[in-house]
């Protein structure tokens, strides 16, 4: 397979999943100018609860990515088998950890806000959203069970059109459930329930319409009794958690040093805090786009390692050529145009001044950042994850320490610290995967009846 072909299905599957990604996070900026009207109280409150929302993402990347993979292979071999194995195992893990998070969460949300804010309005504002939220965090995780069966059988359009259309209520409902219904806070959490739920049935639907699913369940074989199916399902899901679980540590460590950080820009002044804060909302545009390539890249790579071809060395050479392009164009962007993409997030005086500096010294680590999470997508896709963790761990920690000792120099200092460490990952990775060694073609069973080879 020649670069050109790489290229082209990378580029085919990764723009549905940044259209997809990009979705989410306008509707959660809108969602939040429709809260704001409520007052601090409400903005902070429902702040909290999407933050833990967005570590809650984390847990559930476990059933979502590693069934993405597993049926990407299975897809690739074309084993009906494998393909059912592989969503089995994605359901049995989503039922695990969502009865785990919405029932315990539901019954610890009060201890849960009051981790994060004070006593007073803001923390019975959060504990009336959590009330809701929580519950409805099965929706959530739910969707991105079906997202993840639907990417590893080559569908990224379709989740697309889900993020999409879930998003979209949000939009419209918004206004009808804060404002017009009176339910504030309680009525945010109603809608973005209602929304994925809607987008959560057109997903199964799409799942009994998807022709490979479809396939592989007319093939399958009568039931097991009992015991012996728990066991099948306990082993396909230790299957899932073992594939997912190296990318779900991977994100909530990249998560939680991310918020770690804001201790240490912390050091620096007040206006640093506001500036970095809203500047790194701006960056999402970029690092949506990274993260796009890299499902793209775990997708391609699994797939073609199920089909018996080990494509990995060419497919991360074309996933850091994309991701390398489009960090290039950010980091530019970013330098020539810091101060007026501050300018429309609203930022002003001191703050506007404080983000620009850091958009602007930020481009180093952007370009190195985009070429790490791109070649991490071929890792998650050849079972590789582990070596990345242990990558991406080691680097968040000598982050964080570089950061509290280069904060006397300021932003310049912290974008600094955060560069310095990105290259050493990015050279670990890049050595990783040069000296990673073929992986065999699967041996698949001879049919009977079949001539030998000679």
């Amino acid at each position: 397979m020649d670069a050109a072909e790489h290229r082209r299905a990378l580029v085919g599957l990764a723009y549905p999943v940044y259209f997809e990604l990009l979705a989410g996070v306008t509707a959660g900026i809108i969602n939040m100018v429709w809260v704001a009207r409520l007052g601090a109280d409400a903005v902070a409150a429902v702040a909290v609860a999407t933050n833990v929302e967005n570590l809650l993402l984390g847990v559930i990347l476990v059933a979502g990515s590693g069934t993405t993979v597993l049926v990407a292979r299975a897809r690739g071999a074309r084993d009906p088998a494998a393909l059912r194995s592989a969503v089995r195992g994605g359901w049995v893990l989503w039922a695990v950890v969502t009865t785990v998070v919405a029932t315990g969460g539901f019954l610890c949300r009060e201890p849960l806000a009051r981790l994060v804010l004070p006593e007073g309005d803001s923390l019975d504002l959060a504990v009336g959203y959590f009330a809701v939220a929580l519950p409805g965090i099965a929706v959530f995780f739910a969707t991105n069970v079906v997202d993840g069966i639907l990417k590893g059988a080559g569908d990224t359009r379709t989740p697309m059109r889900l993020a999409v259309l879930a998003n979209g209520l949000i939009l419209v409902l918004d206004p009808l459930f804060i404002i017009g219904l009176d339910l504030g806070v309680r009525g945010a959490a109603c809608v973005t329930v209602l929304g994925r739920t809607v987008a959560l049935a057109c997903g199964l639907l799409a799942l009994r319409r998807n022709a490979a699913l479809r396939h592989a369940a007319q093939q399958a074989p009568a039931h097991a009794a009992g015991p012996l199916r728990m066991r099948t399902l306990r082993a396909d899901a230790r299957r899932t958690l073992a594939t997912g679980l190296p990318m779900s540590v991977d994100f909530v460590v990249r998560m939680t040093g991310t918020l770690a950080l804001v201790a240490a820009v912390a050091r620096i002044g007040v206006d640093e805090v506001a500036g970095y804060g809203i500047a790194t909302k701006a960056t999402y545009l970029a690092t949506m786009a990274f993260y796009a390539v890299r499902q793209a890249a775990a997708i391609r790579t699994a797939h073609l390692l199920g089909a018996g071809h080990d494509a990995r060395r060419g497919v991360g050479r074309q996933a850091l050529f994309l991701a390398g392009a489009l960090g290039l164009v950010a980091a530019l962007t970013l330098l020539a145009a810091a101060p007026w993409i501050m300018r429309a997030f609203g930022a002003t005086g001191a703050v506007a001044d404080a983000g620009a500096l850091y958009l602007r010294c930020l481009g180093p680590y952007l370009l190195l950042l985009a070429c790490f999470i791109a070649l991490g997508g071929v890792f998650e896709g050849s079972g590789a994850s582990p070596a990345l963790v242990r990558i991406t761990v080691c680097g968040v920690a000598l982050q964080l320490a570089l950061a509290y000792a280069l904060s006397g120099w300021g932003l310049p200092g912290v974008c600094l610290a955060m560069a310095l460490p990105m290259a050493l990952q990015c050279a670990a990775v890049a050595r990783l995967h040069r000296a990673a060694r073929p992986i065999p073609a699967p041996v698949r069973p001879r049919r009977a009846g079949s001539p030998r080879s000679a």
